[in-house]
């Protein structure tokens, strides 16, 4: 923390931090769930997973792993300020750079 910065902002990012990932607990506690992706940042480190439950249509398992794509481009545009349609040309670009999914972020292509 540098000197011109407050404590208690730092405190409020960690409660809100924490909030988050309580609320992502709650939606993963259910037996109702049909599709989750989880990703995780620690060190650098990405990690993610990506499970639904195979209905025997092939075509609403491909709907459900796109709405889950569309709801988390939305959520980093959100996040990041930026149109949606930004986001998701970025993803799309860096999808087709990387031939599987980094592991660490200093695995991700230069710009």
């Amino acid at each position: 923390m540098s000197d011109d910065e407050d404590p208690a902002d730092e405190a409020t990012d960690d409660d809100a931090f924490a909030a988050d990932i309580d609320r992502a607990r709650d939606l993963l506690d259910g037996e109702d769930i049909e599709a989750v992706h989880v990703g995780v940042v620690r060190d650098g480190e990405v990690d993610t997973t990506f499970a639904q439950r195979d209905d025997g249509d092939a075509e609403n398992d491909g709907l459900r792993a796109l709405a889950l794509l569309a709801a988390h481009v939305r959520l980093v545009a959100i996040e990041s300020g930026v149109d949606a349609s930004t986001v998701a040309g970025d993803a799309a670009t860096l999808a087709g750079q990387v031939e599987e999914i980094p592991a660490s972020t200093d695995d991700l292509p230069e710009e």
